[in-house]
């Protein structure tokens, strides 16, 4: 992990202070993170703390007219793969397999798994998207791109595995991977001889007594929420094959996710409550991602928090926990929000009030010289190249072969098409040029410019220029960044890290490079640096000097 990154995520260190959430503290926290956000979305959220349930009901419009209740049923995307990994525990558990054993022994005798120099994909590697198979199968190609895995059948499933070839030692590297989840959904319902549905509810949501979870056979009592897009235009439900549901196609309540919760917790005994504590302990340790079954472990403190987020075309969620305090967080929106970060900052701030709950994305005006810095062809780091043109005032984008669409600007500093959900960031380099990343259905990927691009015009301090910006600047309660000068150069240090070298690209106007950091200073009337601001991965923070 880069060190700047932590500029961002260091003011979401964990502490363990005592404290009751009420009902309005809940509704303020979704407020202050949602109210007047241009996403539009609406939250269902439900804190457990010490056996305490709280929970609260906010649409980011106050006008929405969502009919939502606890009735209400909200598509939970990938948090369904930790309830999967349950069902694979309790077969773990009657000693029918081992994490340790092939994942070939879940599936038909006839089918081909991948192997690289002789050593086969573990059941354990597919729980810890360690398995070296991809994301998706790689040359599966959706019919309807707004409802991606409906489209698969077994063959499909079969023949993709079949055909993937491994390129690195299985358990190497640690890549989140859909293809592989879906893999261990048909095998986990080809050896109970039923439907994954069927599986699932007779072995978890029977014992939890989650009577409002479903995957396509809906409660009558239940009515499915309507997901949207993050630009708040309607987005249809996400379908799947019956086999392969578990790898995201379980709706929920708020109450039934309450109950789950209280499962992993280890509050609401049943049948599968063993189940989910096996799947919470630490499976692989891989690339700085500790893992246990579908679970992302993290320390805060000597606190382990156990954690996943969701995500589908119209939805997004996220559970969260710390099994030794007894506290627990459930997030569910009708909107999706992978691309503009999720909600795991918010399950954060729910879980510890000292971390911060983020701000709202609010429609803005993107400067004009930002957008022509921008113009020009790229290629993304898939292949597809595309171009940036500045019309009207607004930023446009159009791959080739496509065709043109707008795009607006938000208070993230981010640009986002107004027909469809994705996201542009532009990247400032140090020589003062621009790229950008591009996020679309969970990806992330990053593009380069085609051609060269004139140089932008270099502003080199002095050093008695330097010495303008140094100071502290706090940022949160916990967090600040140091700026101070050195052999004529400004160097910047956030609270426990180490110092990096800030490269000017233009007046109070600095650059990291390599993380992908940009700190703009302001000044007063007379002249005097004030304040700082702290751009980097959609966070925007600002700090006055001290």
């Amino acid at each position: 992990m880069k060190a700047l990154f932590c500029l961002v995520s260091a003011v979401m260190l964990f502490t363990t202070p005592g404290f009751a959430f009420s009902n309005d503290d809940l509704r303020a926290a979704l407020e202050q993170r949602f109210k007047g956000d241009r996403t539009g979305a609406c939250v269902a959220a439900g804190v457990i703390d010490a056996g305490v349930i709280t929970t609260a009901y906010y649409c980011a419009d106050p006008n929405s007219q969502r009919p939502y209740d606890d009735h209400t049923a909200f598509e939970i995307g990938s948090i369904t793969k930790a309830m999967t990994a349950a069902l694979l525990a309790e077969l773990i558990a009657r000693g029918e397999v081992a994490l340790g054993d092939p994942i070939a022994k879940l599936l038909p005798p006839a089918a081909r798994v991948p192997s690289f120099n002789g050593h086969d994909i573990t059941i354990g590697q597919i729980v810890t998207h360690t398995s070296g198979l991809p994301g998706f199968p790689a040359r599966y190609r959706p019919s309807d791109m707004k409802n991606p895995y409906a489209g698969v059948t077994e063959r499909d499933l079969l023949d993709a595995l079949a055909e993937t070839t491994l390129t690195r030692e299985p358990g190497s590297k640690w890549e989140y991977s859909n293809f592989t989840m879906m893999v261990l959904s048909y095998a986990l319902a080809r050896r109970a001889g039923t439907e994954y549905e069927t599986l699932f509810r007779e072995r978890l949501l029977v014992p939890l007594g989650m009577t409002e979870t479903y995957v396509a056979q809906r409660p009558p009592q239940v009515h499915a929420a309507e997901g949207h897009l993050s630009t708040t235009a309607p987005a249809g439900p996400w379908d799947f094959s019956p086999d392969m549901a578990g790898v995201g196609g379980v709706r929920a309540t708020l109450p039934d996710m309450l109950r789950y919760l209280e499962g992993q917790l280890g509050t609401r005994q049943s049948a599968i409550t063993p189940a989910l504590a096996q799947t919470q302990e630490q499976v692989a340790n891989v690339d700085g991602h500790r893992t246990g079954m579908n679970w992302a472990l993290l320390t805060r403190k000597g606190h382990t928090i156990v954690a996943h987020e969701g995500g589908t075309g119209g939805f997004s969620s996220y559970a969260g926990f710390d099994r030794a305090a007894k506290r627990a967080v459930v997030l569910l929106s009708d909107t999706a929000l992978t691309s503009v970060g999720g909600l795991g900052q918010l399950g954060t701030h729910l879980l510890d009030p000292s971390a911060s709950a983020g701000a709202p994305r609010a429609a803005a005006r993107a400067d004009a010289k930002l957008i022509d810095a921008l113009v020009g062809r790229y290629r993304l780091q898939s292949g597809l190249a595309m171009e940036l043109r500045h019309k009207g005032g607004n930023l446009t984008i159009q791959a080739d072969g496509q065709r043109e669409f707008e795009m607006d600007y938000d208070s993230a500093g981010d640009f986002y098409p107004l027909k469809f959900d994705a996201l542009l960031r532009p990247k400032r380099k140090a020589d003062g040029t621009y790229t950008f990343t591009w996020f679309q259905l969970g990806a992330v990927i990053e593009a380069e410019p085609i051609g060269a691009r004139p140089a932008a015009a270099k502003w080199t301090p002095s050093e008695d220029q330097l010495k303008d910006y140094t100071g502290n600047y706090p940022l949160t309660p916990n967090f600040a960044l140091r700026v101070f000068s050195t052999d004529a150069r400004l160097l910047v240090q956030g609270t426990n890290q180490q110092p990096l070298e800030l490269a000017s690209v233009e007046p109070d106007v600095f650059v990291v490079e390599s993380v992908a950091a940009e700190v703009d200073f302001e000044r007063d009337a007379s002249g005097k640096v004030v304040s700082l601001t702290l751009k980097q991965r959609g966070q925007v923070l600002k700090g006055e000097r001290r």
